[in-house]
């Protein structure tokens, strides 16, 4: 019975155009994340190098080419 009721949803819902778009709503919504999540990621780990590469210089055990000026 349970089941009878879920596929009579699932076809209100892919006969629905609201339903649709929602779902198009979420693909969309899904896939900016994603690419929120790995630009962020990817930032993080430059900002930890450049974080690091002035500790060392501020430090002087190297971590970079500069002059020293």
């Amino acid at each position: 019975m349970m089941l009878r009721n879920f596929l009579k949803k699932t076809r209100w819902i892919a006969r629905d155009e609201q339903g649709i778009s929602a779902v198009e709503y979420a693909i969309l919504g899904a896939l900016v994340a994603l690419g929120i999540a790995t630009a962020a990621s990817g930032l993080a780990s430059d900002i930890g190098t450049a974080l690091g590469n002035i500790g060392s210089r501020i430090t002087g055990t190297g971590g970079g080419t500069g002059t020293g000026t």
